[in-house]
This record gives C-alpha cells, sequence and structure tokens, in this order.
C-alpha cells in the first residue's frame, strides 16, 4: 500500500470517517462523489489562489492538502494508489499548471481509483518539480496537524529545497 495512502486510512480510522477495507476496491455512490468532488474543488482553488500570491510555501501546503483528498476517494473505496503518468513538464506557464489541475479534478467526477490516482500523483509531481520541495516530509507534516486536530496548516518552510 502507498505510504501516502496508509497515514490518509489512518487519519479516517482515528476520526471514523468511513471507508472500505483495504483491498474491496468497492464503486463509490454517486453522493460520495459529489462529496469527494466538493473536497477536490476546494482543494484546487486554494492552490490556485496561493499560485496567484506566488507564495510557494502556501502552494507546496495546497497542493499537499489536494493529495490528501484524492486518497481519500482512494481510501472509501478500499482500493490503493495506481501510478499514473505525468506529462506536465516546467514550460515557464503557470496557465499550464492551472489547466492540467483542473482537468485531472474534473476527472474525478467518474469516481473510479485512476483518476484520484492521476491528481495524487500530478500533486507530487508539482511538489517536487514545480515548488521544488519535500512532498514527503510536507504531506508527513500535514498529516500530522491533522491527526493532532490543528486547524491551522503547519509551516511547511523546512520543505522547500533552496
Amino acid at each position: 500500500m502507498n505510504k501516502h495512502l496508509k497515514l490518509v486510512r489512518e487519519f479516517h480510522d482515528s476520526f471514523s470517517i468511513p471507508q472500505a477495507e483495504h483491498g474491496a476496491n468497492e464503486r463509490l455512490s454517486d453522493m460520495e462523489i459529489v462529496m469527494n468532488q466538493a473536497l477536490l474543488m476546494d482543494g484546487g482553488s486554494a492552490v490556485l489562489k496561493a499560485i496567484k500570491a506566488g507564495e510557494m510555501v502556501e502552494i507546496l501546503a495546497g497542493l499537499v492538502n489536494l493529495a490528501y483528498c484524492a486518497l481519500a476517494g482512494i481510501a472509501m473505496q478500499g482500493d490503493d494508489v495506481l501510478d499514473q503518468p505525468v506529462t506536465w513538464r516546467h514550460d515557464g506557464f503557470i496557465l499550464s499548471i492551472i489547466r492540467i489541475l483542473s482537468d485531472r479534478i474534473n476527472s474525478c467526477t467518474s469516481g473510479i481509483t485512476d483518476d484520484y490516482s492521476a491528481v495524487y500523483c500530478l500533486c507530487a509531481h508539482l511538489s517536487t518539480s514545480f515548488v521544488n520541495a519535500d512532498f514527503d516530509k510536507a504531506f508527513q507534516m500535514i498529516h500530522d496537524a491533522k491527526m493532532s486536530k490543528e486547524a491551522k496548516t503547519p509551516d511547511l518552510s523546512a520543505c522547500l529545497f533552496e
């Protein structure tokens, strides 16, 4: 099982959030897809606002939170992350990031693991290639804050590479 998915499943268990047993591969209901889509769209909006502000730490936090939401959709099904190729290359255009994020989020209306995995893989890729940060460390910090019920996002400055 993907290490980040394990953390999300741990979070769900700790806070009694429904999820299928790992390996069950259950289909999400329409309302679960709608709920997940709303969370993904909120996460995507936070990333776009951070990009507009030019705050790399906030962009990283947004990408990690968006990845967390995508993994929640996978956990609810009892499935595992499927490695998805990321075709985005650093072309210097912010619009290409916005376009691919929006497209990947929109694809999640399918409710299938492939599409949630694509959002997760894109967030991990952008965290390292665009933000130039340690995605694993940032994910762990966000997870720890969620587990301790901290409402405030931790300072992820230490996760940025110079």
